[in-house]
């Protein structure tokens, strides 16, 4: 991989992983037009982290929020009751709670695909499956936001909190959109928007690291890409992300997730009759 190969991946990776339309199988795809036999883990590793750098970046206020609020807590401890009511008076733990709770199903998940992980990514007949499923997924949310009180950020429980996070295990299948299902499921379950999409990239945060931190390893181990070539392609989706991020903020908040449905379906049918 050259640079200007590294600068195209990290600018796709940037883009597609906060726009709806699936980062891992835009990059499954690119690879194989490349010529790379097997995707570089290690430089999908890199590209990942330089997203997280975006999310933290655009969320960095509500982080800090979260985690002087666990800090004050844990000084704080005291009886049990005493703890749950803490938390749920306060917006700031009881997300961190949330977090934690959707955390769980996409761990589990993403150690039960861990052994077929290298398959799924090698195929790009899954990845433009896959693809379609995102689209026909961003299609259901097409439906006018619920009223206001139907559509509360309190509808974000523990049980939503949970479904939202199987939704996000899955999404380590290329062609499945971490950002678009998770909010579009965010939706469906009645969560207004601005709350729906503002979980979705916290909850993405443990999920990315997770991810990294056992990618990175095996990837060190795999790989022969110059360091220098990996840290380009992270700079370049940190940069590009930021921008798509707060362009998807946007169009969440108006209602217009399911606009990227066509490209996803476009894609996903290029997908499968150029895998053949």
């Amino acid at each position: 991989m050259n640079y200007t190969e590294a600068i195209i991946l990290g600018i796709i990776q940037g883009l597609t992983e906060f726009l709806p339309v699936s980062s891992s199988g835009h990059l499954v795809l690119l690879q194989k037009i490349f010529g790379m036999e097997h995707a570089e883990l290690f430089f999908d590793v890199g590209v990942h982290l330089g997203t997280l750098v975006a999310v933290i970046i655009v969320f960095r206020l509500e982080i800090k929020k979260i985690i002087t609020a666990l800090v004050k807590l844990i000084s704080l401890a005291g009886p049990k009751e005493n703890i749950l009511q803490k938390v749920e008076a306060d917006p700031q733990l009881k997300m961190a709670l949330l977090i934690v709770i959707g955390s769980i199903p996409t761990a589990i998940l993403g150690f039960l695909f861990a052994g077929i992980a290298d398959r799924l990514f090698a195929s790009g007949m899954i990845t433009g499956l896959m693809l379609i499923v995102t689209g026909l997924i961003l299609w259901l949310s097409r439906r006018p936001q619920a009223s206001e009180d139907q559509a509360r950020s309190d509808r974000l429980t523990p049980k939503n909190a949970f479904i939202i996070g199987i939704v996000q295990g899955l999404a380590i299948i290329p062609g499945i959109s971490r950002s678009g299902s998770t909010i579009s499921v965010g939706l469906l379950l009645g969560i207004d928007r601005e709350t729906a999409a503002r979980y979705s990239f916290l909850l993405s945060i443990p999920a990315i690291i997770g991810a990294g931190l056992l990618g990175l390893k095996d990837g060190l181990l795999q790989t022969d890409l110059a360091i220098g070539t990996a840290l380009l392609g992270a700079f370049t989706a940190a940069l590009v992300g930021y921008a798509a991020l707060k362009s998807l903020l946007q169009v969440v908040k108006k209602g217009r997730l399911h606009v990227f449905a066509p490209y996803c379906w476009l894609v996903g049918i290029l997908a499968i009759i150029f895998s053949r």
